[in-house]
């Protein structure tokens, strides 16, 4: 199963249930890749794809999960000769190395070993030493990884890639496909807070929420934000909800490859909408290793990859957000702050 590095679990649903006389709204759920997912779509047939879907999520899996052993992904970081990679590997592998490029290395799949070491992998929580951290921070690098004839070239047999950040992006796009060839127009697909909705419920642009975090995760039932969500894709990720305390120290999972350390400033989650999940995922990520400024330096000078932010942020104490102007147009609903 994947594990999902970055904290996504902020996403409420607004998905009801009912019934209207031309189609009917069918909701499947169920757990995949270390979390849950939750679907809902329209349909004219009354097909249930849960089987279909369960399937291809398990494709996923053996071809990206690092908690699989016999993974593609596993069998190269165990430097398995001659390992052929899949189209679900290939897409994820390139779509990395882009964003890596474009974010000048604040997104970088090589940086398996050190969260793993920092014990957000398959391993027990640890904080690291120093010379730990120096010693590994030498394997980071996504350039030292290429992809020739659909076989992977580490330049260091002690590479290890990680799809965490991207993957569960990366697998409601997945879905999203099976369900366009399917000819399903109407749908919202969810898993493990990692979003994709096309056409409308019931005439209505689907609906998502962000909830309000707070310092021990999340205000149950108090939300930041409200969104539309028209034909697009939505990540979130976040510093606060995924972490663990060892002394007086609080280590967060949001490692930056270039210090090899868990990343510090005052961006707590980040929220990124974009045409799918791949791309929303991946710079969900990268932007909580940049931090707030560089983050809106990078939007800035990259309107091109018409991407939408949400950001929850800390200013001396008091949490305030940045919203980006395209997603302003979306945002339906903001609770008053008390």
């Amino acid at each position: 199963m994947l594990k999902k590095l970055v904290s996504c679990s902020l996403i409420t649903l607004f998905m009801s249930s009912c019934v209207s006389q031309k189609r009917e709204i069918i909701k499947l759920e169920g757990k995949s890749q270390g979390t849950t997912y939750h679907i809902i779509y329209m349909s004219k047939d009354g097909i249930r794809y849960k089987k279909q879907i369960d399937s291809l999520l398990t494709v996923v899996d053996n071809s990206m999960s690092t908690w699989v052993p016999n993974s593609i992904i596993s069998r190269i970081n165990n430097n398995e000769e001659n390992v052929i990679v899949d189209n679900y590997f290939k897409t994820v592998f390139n779509k990395s190395f882009d964003v890596s490029n474009k974010t000048e290395g604040n997104f970088d799949i090589t940086v398996g070993p050190l969260i793993n070491s920092w014990g957000f992998g398959p391993t027990t929580n640890n904080a690291l030493a120093s010379t730990k951290v120096d010693s590994l921070i030498q394997l980071v690098d996504y350039k030292k990884v290429t992809l020739k004839n659909n076989v992977v070239i580490k330049e260091n047999p002690s590479i290890k890639i990680d799809f965490n950040a991207i993957a569960q992006g990366y697998s409601v796009d997945v879905i999203a496909d099976f369900f366009d060839k399917k000819k399903v127009r109407n749908y919202l697909v969810e898993l493990g807070g990692e979003i994709i909705g096309k056409g409308k419920k019931n005439g209505e642009e689907w609906k998502v929420g962000i909830d309000q975090p707070n310092e021990k995760g999340v205000s149950e039932g108090q939300l930041e934000a409200i969104i539309n969500l028209d034909n697009k894709a939505l990540a979130t990720s976040g510093n606060y909800r995924k972490y663990y305390v060892k002394g007086d120290q609080k280590f967060s999972h949001i490692i930056d490859p270039k210090t090899g350390y868990p990343a510090k400033h005052n961006l707590l989650s980040t929220t990124v909408i974009a045409k799918d999940g791949i791309t929303a995922d991946a710079y969900a990520t990268a932007f909580m290793v940049m931090g707030l400024k560089k983050s809106k330096v990078f939007l800035e000078k990259n309107k091109k990859l018409n991407l939408e932010v949400f950001f929850i942020y800390d200013e001396n104490g008091k949490w305030k957000t940045f919203t980006s102007q395209g997603l302003k147009k979306r945002l339906i609903e903001l609770p008053k702050k008390l």
